[in-house]
């Protein structure tokens, strides 16, 4: 099946040949644009220039790994990233969604998820005009000369310095900020975060809060926005205005 004029362009970073060439057929059948290759070391460039909107890319590559390509490209790109990582990488997993990653799949993997994950993500990095048209004026929630803008997934700061969250960064801070001086629990902040299946040992919220409290400048040993309830979860303790 040829790509559907103005179609998403995907590009597949897979040093293994079979992998790779599996997963461009399977995303061309699926009506994609799609480009390869077996290494990252233009990766950045390669984005810019060819208007890619999501990079599928494989952790374990040889040059610049998985790691440090994420690193580089969401310092210079709000492309989705989706890594693919082995069942072993957990700390991986975990570093890849600190450095900015939007999602990952472990090998091997259902290409049916996949293709999901892949659909999803591509929605919100386009940010879908059906979903800006659902959202309401009331998208914007201000605390403390901050403000979060759910339409856009923008943090702007009270010198008015601006970021736009990764997806799950915003889902969990979004969740916090709406339920002001309420405890939530992991559990409700994974399912919040996450749609696929967890396991207890997931350490995504802890990473999550992490990021979301340096870019608040709150201090980890005594935060003021993003509280720690010990053995029960997280609360947002700031003033909405």
């Amino acid at each position: 099946m040829n790509s559907i004029p103005d179609s998403p362009h995907i590009l597949i970073v897979e040093d293994d040949f079979a992998s790779r060439s599996l997963l461009v057929s399977y995303f061309e059948n699926e009506g994609y644009r799609v480009s390869e290759t077996d290494n990252g070391n233009d990766l950045c460039q390669r984005v810019m220039n060819d208007a890619v909107e999501l990079v599928l890319l494989d952790i374990n590559l040889p040059g610049k790994d998985g790691l440090t390509l994420t690193r580089e490209l969401r310092a210079q790109s709000r492309v989705g990233i989706i890594l693919v990582t082995s069942k072993g990488d957990e700390i991986d997993r975990i570093v890849g969604l600190e450095l900015g990653a939007d999602d990952y799949v472990t090998k091997p993997f259902n290409p049916r998820e996949l293709l999901v994950r892949t659909k999803n993500l591509l929605w919100r990095v386009n940010e879908h005009p059906q979903q800006q048209s659902a959202e309401n004026n009331g998208s914007l929630v201000q605390f403390e000369g901050w403000s979060l803008d759910s339409k856009k997934r923008l943090l702007t700061d009270p010198q008015q310095d601006s970021e736009r969250l990764p997806e799950g960064e915003f889902k969990l801070l979004h969740s916090l900020i709406t339920s002001p001086g309420q405890v939530l629990s992991r559990d409700q902040l994974m399912d919040a975060i996450h749609d696929r299946e967890w396991t207890p040992n997931d350490r995504s919220v802890d990473v999550m809060v992490g990021r979301l409290r340096r870019k608040l400048g709150d201090n980890p040993t005594d935060p003021h926005f993003i509280l720690t309830a010990h053995g029960a979860g997280y609360m947002f303790a700031g003033e909405i205005s």
